[in-house]
């Protein structure tokens, strides 16, 4: 079971954030993102592009089951895992943090590049309408929501560790 679960929209910063949280509590890092990408052997806009959305969900969905059951460390999901009705009840029982960030934060860190393939088409319209409908998610399935707007990962990773109890390095 992981130690703890990442959620929040692109550019929150689940990835890097994660990264400076799972060394400073020493545990390995897992990105349901990275790991399909993996599993794939392609990106997912390839999948996307490829295969459709609902392939990737399903995709997702696996493997977001597969974590949240086998994983120790920090688990960074995707950004649309847990509004999909099938993963948000696997959230329940589990530490999870809302990495909530506004557009102009988000913007800087991600840029909207044409990686990203619900945000290709008028990225920063799409970006707020997806954090529109899914805010409410996020912040259902949250144990804690930290706002990580002009702050860097590692000042967001200590203020998590400092949730967990843990002593931040």
């Amino acid at each position: 079971m992981p130690r703890v679960v990442l959620v929040g929209p692109p550019g929150s910063g689940k990835t890097t954030t994660g990264a400076a949280l799972a060394e400073r509590l020493g545990v390995p890092l897992h990105d349901t993102d990275a790991a399909v990408e993996a599993a794939q052997g392609r990106s997912i806009s390839d999948i996307f592009v490829v295969d459709g959305e609902a392939a990737f969900r399903d995709l997702e969905r696996s493997e977001v089951a597969r974590a949240l059951a086998e994983e120790p460390g920090v688990v960074a999901l995707g950004g649309g895992a847990p509004v999909d009705p099938l993963t948000e009840p696997l959230l329940a029982g589990h530490t999870v943090v809302f990495l909530d960030v506004g557009i102009a934060d988000a913007a800087k860190r991600i840029g909207f590049d044409r990686s990203r393939p619900l945000l290709a088409v008028n990225p920063r319209a799409s970006w707020v309408r997806l954090m529109n409908d899914r805010r409410p998610v996020y912040e259902r399935v949250a144990t804690y929501v930290v706002d990580t707007a002009g702050r860097s990962a590692d000042e967001v990773a200590d203020e998590i560790a400092g949730l967990l109890g843990e002593r931040a390095s």
